[in-house]
This record gives C-alpha cells, structure tokens and sequence, in this order.
C-alpha cells in the first residue's frame, strides 16, 4: 500500500511540472509575451489635441514633436514640425523650420493663406509659392539681455522671404525699401496682418538686428506689439 501511494505522488509531481526549454522532453513550454510599454502620446491635454486638430483643417502638414525639456528656459513643449501649409490654391512649401509651437503654428498658417498669400495675389498678381525663414526653435536669449528669447521655445519665426508662383522672390532686406512700390506695399501689408495673428512683430523698422526679417513670435492674446 505504502509503495502505491509512492508511485501515485511521484505521476502526479511530474504532471505539474513544466518542461524547460532545451531539455529533453521535445517540447518548450511559448514563452509569455513581454507588454512593451508604449510611449506617451504627443498631443495629451484637450488643447493639445484641439490645436493640432485646428492645424489640420487649415491644410497644413506636420509632424507632432514628443516634448522635450532641454536647458533652463528651453524647450520643445506642445510643438510641430511643419512641413508644408495651404493657399486658397495650391500648397504653400517651407523652408528652414524647426520645431514650432502649435499655436504659433497655427497662427502662422492662416496667415499665410489669409494674409500672405492673398495680399500676393492681390498686390503682386501672383500667388504665393513659398516662405523662407531664418528658423524657428534656438536655445538662446534675447540680444543684449539674460532673458530667454521666444525662440528658445520655438513660440517665434524668423520669416526672410516670399517666392511667388511667376518665380519672383521678395525679400526683407531687399525690398522693404529697394522694391518696387508693389513690393514694399506687399511686405508692409503682411506686416500688418501679421499684428493682427501674432502677439509681436518685429520688422526693419523696429532696429537694425530685423532689417533682413520679419519676427513674428506668439500668438495674440490682446493687443499685439507691433513694430
């Protein structure tokens, strides 16, 4: 009775045991998957999410950035990478863009089709094929002082120049006061309605450091400081 019961607990200490893989009952036991844990999403506040969806009704096309804190004072938070916005007409291209705050960019895009591209059309008789800046996003501070500049958190453009569809290309340093009367008309027009879209704006007429660009920074809460 005794060497029955043995053998009885013996089969049944065998039955729950797992095979190991590699030994030698032919068989391996599926490895449990490992839950990889997923990244953050870009957009994750209601506003978030509602500016990048604003963003997309107004044409543009971007790449939501994953934020980033990156010196004292600088960062990437709630930014875009755009790659191209859109005209009454036709896709507008960008040149020189880093990361851009999504209302900034936002602001930036209804400009361009509202503001730029119809004073273009309007002005010039042509619309507007591309903008070129200087950049966006620079960890650096305002000149001459120890205050961090809109840059350093991409919240600010530096636009230089305007193509147009018939090949013209306007430029800030040029043409602010070398154009012809169309042109300055045309540059001081996106200018102005650029005050009406962004909290600041800096032009040839404010100092020497914006005779080659316009400093478009902020979206407008209020009344914009326009220079």
């Amino acid at each position: 009775m005794k060497r029955r019961l043995a053998i009885l607990l013996a089969a049944a200490g065998l039955s729950g045991c797992s095979v190991l893989p590699g030994g030698s009952g032919g068989e391996q036991q599926a490895a449990t998957p490992r839950t990889r844990s997923q990244p953050p999403p870009v957009a994750v506040s209601p506003v978030a999410r509602q500016c990048l969806a604003e963003l997309t009704q107004l044409g543009a096309q971007y790449t939501p950035l994953p934020d980033r804190y990156i010196d004292k004072g600088c960062t990437n938070v709630n930014t875009v990478q755009l790659a191209a916005l859109q005209s009454d007409q036709s896709e507008v291209a960008i040149s020189n863009l880093g990361p851009v705050t999504c209302g900034v960019s936002e602001a930036f895009a209804g400009w361009t089709r509202y503001g730029v591209d119809r004073a273009a059309r309007q002005i010039l008789g042509s619309p507007l094929r591309s903008i070129e800046t200087f950049g966006s996003y620079n960890c650096r501070n305002v000149a001459g002082t120890n205050r961090r500049s809109a840059h350093s958190t991409g919240a600010a453009i530096d636009v230089s120049a305007f193509v147009l569809a018939d090949g013209r290309r306007i430029t800030v340093k040029s043409d602010w006061d070398g154009g012809s009367s169309a042109e300055r008309k045309f540059l001081r027009t996106v200018h102005d309605s650029a005050c009406k879209r962004f909290d600041t704006v800096l032009g040839p007429e404010y100092n020497a450091a914006h005779q080659d660009h316009l400093h478009i920074e902020g979206v407008i809460d209020g009344k914009s400081y326009c220079r």
